[in-house]
């Protein structure tokens, strides 16, 4: 399976509109953002669980990133909800569900082949550091192998200057209204930008908070496994 699969493309999504996808697990649904490959992929997708749902216990070969979205996630590690970050390094295992339910941002198998650092981060109670121009605040979440991972708040009319991302760049718009001169990104968007593309974002007024990743358009990942 092939979805939005090539990488000098950008892609520009408002997951709002898209359709919930069954996925192989009873009440477990999802967006299917990018991805290559069948149900051993890589692949970024919008994952929801219903209340009382699970899905069976797997190992990630090519490691698992999640942002909790909404509701509280679960595994047999711990209990997660609203605004936890998450990684799961290539080797790692789980059971995951929610008693709840909850709405999941997902990544699989995008992790550089030296990186094996395990993120718990509730994002609720971590420090905004100051951005490089007035009116942002930046939280880092994770960083290997030139693969920047971040929040970013915006306060509304903050303007940035135009720049390039060499090794390409990914947004999820999680409120308020996103900007470049491309278009305009309410709460929902997906945005993935290839490398060396240039923009200038700002915001209007309603600022915004997106989770932005740079760098891994243009990393190596692990190989997916072959047949």
């Amino acid at each position: 399976m092939q979805i939005n699969a090539d990488f000098e493309v950008r892609v520009a999504l408002d997951t709002n509109q898209m359709p919930w996808v069954a996925s192989p697990t009873l009440q477990v649904q999802r967006k299917m953002l990018d991805r290559l490959g069948g149900e051993v992929a890589r692949a970024t997708s919008i994952v929801r669980y219903e209340s009382g749902s699970s899905f069976p216990s797997h190992m990630h070969g090519g490691g698992e990133e999640i942002l909790v979205l909404e509701g509280v996630f679960e595994d047999e590690h711990g209990v997660y909800p609203t605004g936890t970050y998450l990684r799961h390094p290539p080797g790692t295992s789980h059971h995951p569900g929610s008693s709840a339910g909850c709405t999941l941002f997902v990544k699989l198998w995008q992790f550089t082949p030296g990186d094996t650092q395990s993120v718990c981060t509730d994002t609720n109670i971590q420090t905004w550091y100051p951005g490089l121009v007035s009116g942002l605040e930046v939280m880092p979440l994770h960083e290997a192998d030139g693969v920047n991972t971040a929040l970013v708040r915006w306060a509304p009319h903050t303007q940035f200057n135009r720049h390039v991302h060499p090794g390409g760049e990914e947004i999820l718009v999680l409120e308020g209204v996103f900007y470049d001169e491309f278009g305009a990104y309410p709460a929902g968007s997906w945005l993935r930008s290839p490398c060396y593309s240039a923009h200038t974002p700002l915001t209007k007024n309603e600022g915004a908070l997106i989770y932005v990743k740079t760098g891994h358009i243009g990393a190596p990942s692990l190989p997916l496994p072959k047949g």
